[in-house]
């Protein structure tokens, strides 16, 4: 594709990219700032082989979204905006640590967050509804801030499902069902609704 997108007006295209795989390994990753492995910039890499120009992106600041999205706008001569309301939920006690160890520990615990997210918050952890609104609130308000434009926005699994279970009109008790591997790809397209 020659130039830039042009969409339609009233109506913003927002494809939602996920980050690769991390050094950290199958953790629960939240605040905790874990930068890509190879494998992982190369899942982000491929992921957007044929990706139309965009005219913006964003991502979360965390570095495992962050280095790849400078390096994407640097090399498509995009301007890059950073949303702190798009990071990855706070996993509380439960951050950087594995399923198995919290098992080990606390089976009962897991199990019930596993079943309803909403009701059993992790130790110390952002409770769903609060990460809800943020990212929402955040969400938004991009058709307003980008009208008739395509936007790639790097960030995390939880805040792509968070998004999609919006989108979708499903309640946040399916939220952990919906797939969204490393390096996800989901596009959504959103109107402006003038106030």
């Amino acid at each position: 594709m020659s130039g830039q997108p042009q969409i339609s007006d009233g109506r913003t295209c927002i494809d939602l990219l996920r980050h690769g795989e991390t050094r950290a390994g199958s953790v629960y990753l939240g605040r905790t700032d874990a930068p890509l492995s190879e494998h992982g910039c190369r899942q982000m890499a491929e992921a957007l082989p044929d990706a139309p120009r965009y005219h913006a992106v964003l991502s979360s600041p965390l570095a495992r979204c962050a280095v790849f999205a400078q390096d994407y706008a640097q090399r498509h001569g995009l301007p890059l905006h950073f949303d702190a309301r798009f990071q990855e939920i706070d996993f509380g006690a439960w951050d950087g640590r594995s399923a198995a160890e919290i098992a080990a520990a606390d089976a009962g615990t897991l199990e019930n967050f596993w079943r309803d997210p909403v009701v059993f918050t992790p130790p110390q952890a952002e409770p769903l509804l609060s990460f809800q609104a943020r990212v929402l609130a955040a969400w938004q308000e991009l058709p307003a801030r980008y009208p008739g434009q395509r936007v790639l926005l790097v960030t995390h699994g939880g805040v792509m499902r968070i998004i999609l279970c919006h989108l979708q009109q499903r309640p946040l008790t399916e939220l952990l069902s919906l797939s969204v591997p490393h390096a996800a790809l989901h596009q959504a397209v959103v109107v402006h609704e003038q106030k």
